[in-house]
């Protein structure tokens, strides 16, 4: 178990927002909170993508440069694809066409990008709210006018590109621990330069004693954590609340993390 302390939203007037680039124009009411972090690595029983919300897949990524986005594109995404699939027995599964890649603050990398920077507040990506601004596009970009199927899940794939430990890892929150009261509506606001602002809304989370927060020690290449963002069936809290941390027992000469993510659903019949 490893203690860390992670932010959470507070209380405030107007409705919260982030931004991608300029953190200065973020409006938050953060608090940091020390929190009990299990390492779940070694569990007899290992948490599931349908119970905790989340799980740790063995899988081998190819070899391509993470840096080339077109090459993440056409090779990456599509295996991420695959892998999602095969994880929850979806018939079908669309993924977002572009790969997030993320730079501790240690790295020359940081802040290199737009949207590189590891999210030091605890939250969920998008809110039922974005629903209507992200999958349409997805769906008319792969040739369909309605969700192929009875229902639908949102996922994340995030992997490690650098080798263990992690100075700054992320750690995601049993899903079973949430209360809807927790979840706090936000803005999050794609600000990149030279380009018009794109949002949608994503949820921040209040403080609860509750929550039960976990993470997998000294991650590798060749894994990957994938957690649920979202379920159609109407359950807010099918979701898995997430954030980056600080890990106490990370040598200071160990190389800086770099990690990719990317995003997809899984269409159920």
């Amino acid at each position: 178990m490893t203690r860390a302390s992670i932010h959470y939203q507070g209380e405030m007037q107007e409705k919260p927002a982030y931004y991608a680039t300029d953190y200065t124009r973020d409006r938050l009411a953060l608090q940091s909170v020390p929190v009990e972090i299990h390492d779940r690595r070694s569990d007899a029983d290992p948490p599931q993508l349908d119970r905790e919300g989340f799980m740790l897949a063995r899988h081998q990524s190819p070899g391509i440069n993470f840096l080339d986005e077109d090459a993440v594109g056409r090779t990456y995404v599509p295996e991420m694809g695959r892998l999602l699939a095969e994880l929850t027995g979806a018939s079908r599964v669309l993924m977002n066409p572009r790969a997030v890649l993320r730079f501790s603050e240690r790295s020359a990398e940081y802040g290199s990008r737009m949207n590189t920077r590891p999210a030091r507040f605890v939250h969920v990506d998008y809110s039922r709210n974005a629903i209507p601004i992200l999958l349409p596009p997805l769906l008319e970009a792969n040739g369909l006018q309605e969700p192929p199927g009875r229902y639908y899940a949102g996922f994340n794939l995030w992997r490690v590109l650098s080798p263990p430990p992690q100075d700054v890892p992320l750690c995601v929150c049993d899903m079973r621990s949430l209360s809807p009261d927790d979840l706090v509506a936000a803005d999050a606001i794609f600000d990149a330069p030279g380009r018009p602002e794109f949002g949608f809304e994503g949820y921040l989370l209040h403080y609860n004693p509750a929550h039960r927060w976990s993470w997998y020690s000294d991650m590798h290449r060749d894994e990957a954590l994938v957690f649920r963002s979202f379920d159609s069936r109407g359950k807010v809290t099918h979701c898995v609340p997430h954030v980056a941390f600080e890990n106490p027992d990370c040598p200071p000469g160990a190389e800086p993390r770099a990690s990719i993510e990317v995003r997809g659903f899984a269409f159920y019949d």
